[in-house]
């Protein structure tokens, strides 16, 4: 018999919980039943002060789907020297709720609020993102000009240079 999953709001709010007492203020709860999956579904719980190195997801190629559950969150899309093209707010509450991105977007995420959740979606299986994958203008997770460059992707606009 399958195996059915739900996504509640107990369950929200268990992220949330744990994505506030995390170092990384973000915590997972995965929908796929392992990392082999041909399709990736994971709920993250996601809190002001977390920081995703910008990325893309070239090798090899995954697209990757964004939804707000609850809260919001800027997603941004850069250039490859760190110029950033696109700001998409996606708001449970407003009119923007998903974003698509391609395998050739360089990207991060920035919640907006606390107890900020979004269901991802992409394709498997799991393969751990090559270093060419990671913007080499932005510092890895953990080094101190993370934390200042996850503060400026806050109020980051179209047009601004971040390398």
């Amino acid at each position: 018999m399958p195996t059915r999953q739900i996504v509640d709001t107990k369950l929200l709010n268990e992220l949330s919980e744990k994505a506030v007492s995390s170092p990384r203020k973000r915590s997972h709860y995965n929908l796929h039943p392992d990392l082999d999956d041909k399709i990736h579904r994971l709920c993250i719980g996601v809190e002001p002060g977390s920081y995703v190195r910008p990325h893309r997801h070239f090798v090899p190629k995954k697209w990757e789907l964004f939804i707000i559950l609850h809260g919001r969150l800027a997603v941004l899309i850069f250039d490859k020297k760190g110029k950033i093209l696109s700001r998409t707010e996606l708001n449970a509450e407003g009119a923007v709720k998903a974003i698509e991105l391609s395998a050739e977007d360089w990207h991060t995420f920035v919640p907006l609020v606390k107890g900020t959740v979004i269901l991802e979606i992409k394709r498997g299986p799991y393969s751990r993102p090559i270093e060419n994958d990671f913007a080499p203008w932005a510092p890895e997770e953990g080094e101190p000009r993370a934390i200042e460059l996850g503060k400026l992707f806050v109020d980051a606009k179209v047009g601004d240079e971040l390398n």
